[in-house]
């Protein structure tokens, strides 16, 4: 008999940058990133927006990632990372 497991994702994944040391944002969010199932959504929450990482996730996922601004205000930079199937 063989059993299988499938878990629903309800809500993103909240990831705060905002409480990890500058040097090691880019390593987490990678590593964060690449835990995630296909389907599944990392909300991620910064303090200003991340330009540069969005070239570097473009470079390392390229379509695999969806990426959608949640809130874009000075200060408050909200983006969903969507691993696509």
């Amino acid at each position: 008999m063989q059993i299988q497991c499938v878990v629903v994702q309800d809500s993103p994944y909240p990831f705060d940058a905002r409480g990890i040391a500058k040097r090691f944002r880019h390593a987490a969010i990678f590593g964060a990133l690449d835990a995630l199932h296909p389907g599944e959504t990392m909300r991620f929450v910064n303090d200003h927006d991340p330009l540069p990482l969005l070239r570097q996730l473009e470079e390392r996922y390229g379509e695999r990632l969806n990426v959608s601004y949640v809130q874009r205000e000075t200060g408050a930079i909200v983006i969903d990372f969507r691993v696509q199937a």
